[in-house]
């Protein structure tokens, strides 16, 4: 019988069954192949093995057959083919090893996913302080992790129907406790993994099928599910090319937080708990590089490297496997509590590729390689850095100079190792490039310390190679990480260019828009976002978000933003005023620049303008040669941008305001309410925020396969703004502009046409294409068209609106601060205004005496002009459709050689129109 029939054939429990052993209701068992006092050995009947997390005894049947009886694999072998007689075979035993699954597997997931949403929103409730307070103490942010808590009361009053309550003992969540209090059906249960955070195993489809908990009020006690399945935090993504192997739950969740660029996280079970489903995963990975081992820094941690290192080697043999040197008594989630981000990331920087061991070849007068591995550069703190060999060790006091690379000045103290005289151990300060005085101290520190040249020569030279390295990491790392171009799968880009080709592409675009969590602003929300796309042509626009503050003007902006790739933008708080003109010179072309106010941004408009209306902008400025000679260089940056910004001040901008679109913010109450509706539902943990995450990262992969392409409209010489509106040049360039933008945006629906003249690609305008250019802007051409500013608008319409109320003719200012409840100053203000402006008159009163009192000139003045800027849209649209419908209609009849008949009419204008 080969091994694999035996295998196939023998269960582990027809083995524990033999030897008289029996496995509790977790599948846990006092090993036999050691002293244990609690159930340490753990059963998997899935796929037919065995792990002991005491003494790290695991295998198959035959390895268990071969430790119980200490005997050769060859008897063990024979004593599996005796025991094999009669039983059954294991159906599908590879299958179930390959992708195991629990009993009722579906009834589970859905139960596990319903009671983990309850450990979800127990974590969210304000009452929750102490998993809180845990979870901080091990610098973990539960708004950026999948995680939960279990206070073991998801059971009581109630709470579970008996459906319910069935899936959740067969599940493992509720556990039989034989206490003295039964229930009404004569049984009590304990809830599994009480008192712990919870973190959710998922499968292939990301569906839960396990947890794992963490227990917060005694430490280092944790729990697995029974049948323990899937992975944390699930099946890495299939385009990984680089993955980190973490030997705990908590330690990926620390690496999950911090986001680390162009790496997946995948956590193993411990140092034995690399499983079947682990391996799986990694093999199904098709573009994986390297798989990078980030265990904790002691014994157990560097025995599993070895086994598993070696393992994954001659698995994927094509791939480099790598592990990260851990300080001794450190794990990730410790190094990041104590050293923040850059220790991780150091680390990582510095890891090492995985080689079998080699034996040590003694050369005379090179170290071997046994003790090159000795010597060790621990950084862990960068004001107190040691370095450790067989004899010495070398302290270096107060850090590195990251500045000036042309010298190496560092103050060290040099013991020998196990010597506590003071006499043996000698500080000085010195360049360790400066060769003479290097090897005079070398002289001096050799005779103090009574040891050889050589040896302190070699020292010195390895501590030097170390410390350049160190150096030059830690420079890296302070440099500004660019955001990288985004890359899409094929699948990525297929699923982009299928929504961008869908029927009512602006309507669903506007709906999916307020699923990323913008709440209202409907129209503002589409047009702002439009205006980012149209970045990537050649002619962009700008636009410019006003309001008073608090109305929301900021979180429209970012909102919007988010949905633009990171490489694409730039984000300004503050500039000074030579600062754009040390970007590089590709550096802003075709970017999105966001300001978030413009009072801040101040100093930086000018040159903004420029890149605004040339396109470009250029210094020149003196600079002295290497002979200190004069000359002039010239500093250019090319854009276009597209440029953002938030105000209040509308006129104090007024420069840049005519050179782009401006909208007004929605302040009405119904709005606010909007806002505060969702503020609710989101501490409430009732708003799916990783799916609005999945939608912003679908947006940015949308804006990454639109392509330039020119953009003709057939119908702009009939275009003509409404002649109300002020500086119509600018404002008629921005009108055809945002048109070409929308047609722009549905370029996967647009035929490519090409010119024969100038063999030039290209799409046309639609009719559609203006028709929601007009719905868009009517606001904006509106607002270009008062005279008034929105905030003094806005109170005029109250005004009137309140008069009208009121049945009053007139007013005095008096009345109007009590009814509005405005500052006197304000009213003083805005009643001059429209004095000035000839909307209101004095027909009475005393400025002394009680006031003046004012009437409204024309109430009906803000409807005309609202009206004049609809119909003006609205008739040249119509015109247009007319003049389209009509010439469908003479080219059919000509083809006919017959006049049409009614039906025939109406049919060919439906489909003109």
């Amino acid at each position: 019988m080969e091994i694999s029939d035996i295998k196939s054939r023998l269960s582990i429990q027809t083995v524990l069954k033999h030897y008289n052993l029996q496995a509790d209701r977790n599948h846990m068992l006092k090993c036999p192949f050691h002293e244990d006092d609690n159930p340490s050995l753990k059963i998997y009947a899935n796929t037919n093995t065995f792990n002991c997390f005491g003494c790290g005894a695991n295998g198959d049947v035959i390895e268990f057959i071969q430790k119980k009886e200490q005997c050769s694999k060859h008897e063990a072998l024979k004593k599996a083919t005796n025991l094999c007689a009669g039983n059954a075979e294991i159906k599908n035993s590879e299958e179930k090893a390959k992708y195991p699954v629990a009993s009722n597997d579906k009834q589970h997931q859905v139960i596990l996913s319903k009671i983990y949403t309850t450990f979800k929103n127990g974590l969210n409730n304000g009452k929750a302080s102490k998993p809180k307070q845990y979870l901080e103490s091990r610098g973990l942010d539960f708004t950026k992790l999948e995680v939960g808590y279990n206070s073991g009361q998801f059971h009581h009053r109630g709470r579970l129907n008996d459906a319910d309550m069935n899936d959740c003992i067969d599940a493992g969540l509720l556990i039989p406790y034989n206490g003295s209090v039964p229930n009404a059906k004569g049984t009590t249960y304990t809830a599994f993994a009480k008192d712990c955070v919870i973190f959710p195993l998922k499968n292939r489809k990301g569906e839960i099928v396990s947890i794992y908990g963490r227990n917060i009020t005694e430490t280092g006690k944790h729990y697995y599910l029974k049948d323990r399945q899937g992975l944390y935090p699930g099946c890495p993504k299939q385009e990984a090319t680089k993955l980190i192997l973490t030997e705990a739950i908590i330690d990926a969740a620390t690496l999950i937080q911090l986001q680390i660029e162009n790496m997946e996280v995948l956590s193993c079970f411990g140092t034995n708990g690399l499983t079947d489903e682990h391996r799986q995963a990694i093999k199904e990975l098709p573009n994986l590089e390297e798989i990078i081992f980030f265990f904790d820094g002691d014994k157990a941690g560097n025995e599993a490297i070895e086994k598993y290192g070696n393992e994954l080697r001659e698995l994927l043999s094509e791939v480099e496997i790598s592990k990260v040197n851990t300080p001794e008594g450190e794990d990730i989630n410790s190094l990041y509590v104590s050293y923040d981000k850059d220790a991780i990331l150091q680390l990582l920087e510095e890891r090492n590729s995985f080689l079998l061991p080699e034996e040590p070849v003694q050369t005379q007068g090179i170290a071997s390689p046994k003790e090159k591995s000795i010597a060790k550069l621990n950084t862990n703190n960068p004001d107190f850095i040691t370095y450790t060999t067989d004899e010495l060790q070398i302290i270096i006091l107060g850090g590195i100079n990251l500045q000036q690379l042309d010298r190496l000045r560092i103050t060290l103290k040099i013991s020998r190792k196990g010597m506590d005289n003071p006499l043996h151990s000698i500080r000085h300060t010195l360049d360790l490039y400066h060769s003479d005085y290097l090897e005079k101290f070398i002289t001096k520190a050799s005779e103090q310390l009574e040891t050889g040249t050589t040896v302190l020569k070699r020292t010195l030279a390895e501590l030097t190679d170390g410390i350049e390295k160190y150096r030059l990491s830690r420079i890296e790392s302070q440099k500004e990480k660019r955001p990288q171009e985004r890359k899409l799968t094929d699948s990525q880009i297929k699923k982009a260019i299928k929504y961008l080709s869908s029927k009512k592409l602006m309507e669903r675009t506007n709906e999916d828009i307020g699923k990323t969590g913008m709440i209202g602003e409907e129209n503002n929300r589409l047009l702002m976002y439009l205006v980012f796309t149209s970045r990537l042509r050649e002619q962009p626009l700008h636009i410019i978000s006003l309001g008073a503050s608090g109305t929301g003007k900021t979180y429209l902006q970012e909102k919007i933003s988010e949905l633009i790739p990171e490489h694409h933008k730039l984000e300004i708080t503050m500039l000074s005023e030579n600062a754009f003109y040390y970007f590089g010179q590709q550096e802003l072309k075709n970017k999105l620049v966001l300001i978030e106010d413009m009072d801040g941004a101040e100093h930086v408009l000018y040159p903004l303008r420029e890149l605004q209306s040339k396109k470009r902008i250029s210094k020149t400025i003196p600079i002295k040669d290497s002979k200190g000679n004069l000359k002039t260089i010239t500093m250019k940056v090319e854009g276009p941008i597209c440029l953002a910004g938030t105000t209040t001040k509308e006129k104090l901008y007024e420069d840049n305001a005519n050179r782009s679109l401006l909208i007004y913010l929605d302040s009405s109450k119904h709005h606010k309410e909007q806002i505060m509706n969702y503020q609710r539902k989101l501490s409430a943990g009732k708003i799916a925020t990783k799916h609005e995450h999945q939608l912003i990262e679908f947006f940015k992969d949308m804006q990454t396969v639109l392509k330039p392409i020119k953009v003709r409209n057939p119908y702009a010489e009939y275009l003509v703004i409404p002649e109300h509106v002020f500086k119509p040049l600018r404002t008629n360039s921005h009108y055809l502009a945002f048109i070409e933008t929308i047609t722009f945006y549905h370029q996967y629906q647009r035929e490519v046409k090409n010119d024969p003249v100038t063999n030039e690609s290209y799409i046309e305008t639609t009719l559609e294409d203006i028709e929601w250019a007009n719905k868009l802007l009517k606001d904006v051409l509106l607002a270009k068209a008062d005279e008034l500013p929105k905030a003094e608008r806005q109170f005029f319409e109250s005004l009137k609106s309140w008069m009208q109320t009121a049945k009053k003719g007139s007013f005095f200012s008096k009345e109007v601060r009590d009814v509005f409840r405005m500052h006197p100053s304000k009213i003083k203000r805005y009643l001059n205004d429209l004095l000035r402006y000839n909307f209101i008159k004095v027909v009475g009163g005393n400025r002394y005496k009680g006031g003046l009192e004012y009437e409204v000139i024309n109430t009906q003045e803000y409807k005309e002009l609202e009206s004049g800027i609809t119909t003006a849209l609205d008739d040249v649209l119509k015109e247009l459709t007319n003049k389209l419908s009509g010439s469908v209609v003479h080219q059919w009849s000509k083809m006919q050689n017959r006049p049409l008949n009614g039906k025939e009419n109406s049919k060919l204008n439906a489909v003109a129109q």
